[in-house]
């Protein structure tokens, strides 16, 4: 069950704790070559099966920016964000991916509230996201992802860092 971050006093609250994880989602051949239609991102790794049988890692591995890309949906599953105004992402401070992600493996988001920072209505919060698999004793991505909460919808927001 996903914890619940209502206004910007609760997801303060939580600053500097772990969040929790996710449900574990599949990274099927059809997810992968679903990406690469999406994205032109066609690299024999990712969609020629055969091929990639033969490659460093016996079969094909999903695209890392596939990977990446999970995050969103996956953090739904972790917190629930209520009395909030508009709620969007603002930039990755730090990205690295760690390891393949076979296709038929699954994955999911370890998050981590690391911090926020407010000015005004406006507030930036950093999640520390970690991609594991269960094929890997070591998470496949770690990311630093920040999100810019502002005031409701009708109200122009300032993107500025704030310090």
């Amino acid at each position: 069950m996903p914890i619940l971050l209502r206004g910007i006093e609760g997801i303060r609250a939580y600053s500097g704790f772990r969040l929790g994880k996710s449900s574990w989602v599949e990274v099927s051949q059809d997810m992968i070559n679903a990406f690469a239609s999406a994205t032109d991102d066609w690299d024999w790794i990712s969609v020629d099966e055969a091929r990639a049988r033969r490659g460093p890692f016996g079969k094909p591995v999903a695209q890392n920016t596939l990977i990446l890309s999970l995050i969103v949906p996956l953090l739904h599953d972790v917190c629930v964000l209520e009395d909030i105004g508009v709620n969007i992402v603002h930039g990755i401070d730090r990205l690295r991916f760690l390891g393949p992600v076979p296709v038929d493996s699954s994955v999911r988001l370890d998050v981590e509230l690391k911090s926020v920072n407010t000015s005004g209505e406006s507030c930036h919060w950093v999640l520390g996201c970690k991609m594991e698999c269960d094929v890997s004793d070591t998470p496949v991505l770690e990311a630093e992802i920040v999100y810019c909460i502002g005031p409701a919808a009708q109200k122009t927001i300032q993107l500025a860092t704030i310090g």
